[in-house]
């Protein structure tokens, strides 16, 4: 990740950006980005109190102080049905007891060590995950999904390298992905938006369009080292690959000699119904990238990978500071617990189907609006016609004190705690409804005006 600049210790123009200085306080102040409407009140956004967090969010004008479950609480005590999760992250909710104290006993034994040393927590949440993924032999823990992907593409080049075959760098990917900000990782999406000002796209990344088939075939060659996707692209638009195209990339990467790299960070840990999404498709890959929903909450990222596949990382080849420290083992083995509890998965699957049918419902009472909803499990998407933005739906929902979290391809997200009941997901839907009331009825209005 980008470290901060080095200070000069050499005479030398400071050349450093400015700060603004406020002329209504006697404090240097950094630029604020103008906002329109105050979507999270429904009223007039007043200017935004000065802060010095760099503006690289569009955030909402609006704070939250304590969570209960799948409900956020403001500052101001308006609640709010959280079905943004933290993008996918509160995997139980907000505030859930049993995470409440395996972090409050952790933090009362041990917090931090670093990896010179064993860490207990590493080791027990590790054997639990291998088995519940048998693909899986080893696992390094990290802090974000993003690393996470680092660290996964790490392993795959690695691995060719320790193979006798250093050419094999280059990681096929698809249009549409995420896979975090790091410099590599915006690489490997390929993301123009996310890309711009950062000079040359770091090398070895084929990015090629999504479910192409023919350009996926002409794409593998000498230097192609793995292919790496997404079982369900979540900030692609929630599209979930079909079985089919999952089994034949893994019968693609055998014929070649390549490594299958499944990137779960948004789409595993029960967000699907299955511990992990590939167990829909009977698949399995070489790597995995995990993190959000292992942590419910606390940061936690893990890649996983078969013996064989992770036998080039040797010590000295990765490492992390932070990462698997004993405050996140602790949290992650609670999420496990709950997780893998008898009748979980069964739940999810069962609310996440009730979820859909009324969502298909919605399509049915907003035909002029709405035109598919997608996903698997819990990670559900609302696809929207071109006369309806995304981002106008979000901002209503907000307004409806009902949060939830745009995509690509015109798409919301709606992606609520795993633990969530039938009478929750009805409330959803009824303040889905309303927000989409109060959207045709700008667009009335604004017709009308024209």
């Amino acid at each position: 990740m980008p470290r901060e600049n080095a200070a000069l210790f050499f005479s030398a123009p400071d050349r450093r950006p400015k700060k603004v200085v406020n002329p209504m306080s006697s404090k240097t102040s950094v630029p604020s980005q103008p906002q329109g409407k105050n979507f999270a009140a429904g009223s007039e956004a007043k200017s935004p109190p000065t802060t010095h967090v760099m503006p690289t969010y569009a955030r909402q004008d609006v704070v939250f102080e304590r969570g209960e479950g799948v409900w956020l609480i403001a500052t101001d005590g308006e609640r709010y049905l959280d079905f943004a999760s933290g993008v996918a992250v509160n995997s139980l909710g907000h505030a859930h007891p049993k995470l409440i104290a395996a972090l409050t006993e952790q933090a009362g034994k041990l917090w931090h060590t670093s990896n010179l040393y064993r860490v207990a927590g590493q080791e027990k949440l590790s054997d639990r995950l291998c088995k519940a993924a048998p693909f899986a032999d080893k696992i390094f823990f990290c802090n974000s999904g993003a690393e996470a992907c680092e660290g996964a593409i790490k392993t795959a080049r690695r691995y060719h390298f320790a193979n006798g075959h250093p050419e094999r760098t280059r990681i096929i990917t698809f249009k549409g992905a995420f896979h975090g900000r790091t410099l590599a990782t915006i690489a490997a999406a390929g993301n123009e938006k996310y890309l711009e000002g950062f000079g040359e796209p770091a090398p070895g990344f084929d990015v090629l369009p999504f479910g192409d088939h023919e350009a996926l075939q002409k794409a593998i060659g000498d230097t192609t080292a793995a292919i790496m996707i997404e079982p369900v692209q979540g900030e692609g638009g929630i599209r979930p690959v079909p079985i089919q195209c999952l089994k034949g990339l893994r019968e693609l990467c055998d014929k070649h000699g390549l490594l299958l790299i499944f990137d779960e960070v948004q789409c595993g840990v029960g967000r699907t119904g299955k511990l992990f999404a590939h167990e829909w498709a009977g698949v399995t890959p070489d790597i995995m990238a995990i993190a959000k929903g292992i942590g419910g909450g606390f940061p936690v990222g893990a890649f996983m990978a078969s013996a064989e596949a992770a036998k080039g990382m040797v010590p000295g080849t990765h490492g992390s500071t932070f990462g698997g420290n004993p405050l996140a083992m602790a949290v992650g083995n609670a999420v496990l617990d709950e997780v893998l509890a008898p009748g979980f998965l069964d739940h999810v699957q069962k609310v996440a189907l009730r979820f859909k049918q009324q969502l298909a419902a919605l399509k049915d009472e907003f035909p002029d609006m709405i035109e598919e909803v997608r996903g698997s499990g819990l990670l559900m998407g609302v696809r929207f016609k071109a006369s309806t933005p995304s981002g106008d739906v979000v901002k209503a929902c907000t307004t409806e004190k009902f949060l939830t979290v745009g995509a690509g391809d015109n798409v919301v997200r709606v992606m609520p705690p795993l633990n969530i009941t039938e009478a929750e997901i009805g409330e959803a839907v009824v303040r889905l409804s309303k927000a989409l009331k109060r959207v045709a009825a700008d667009q009335a209005k604004a017709k009308a005006g024209a």
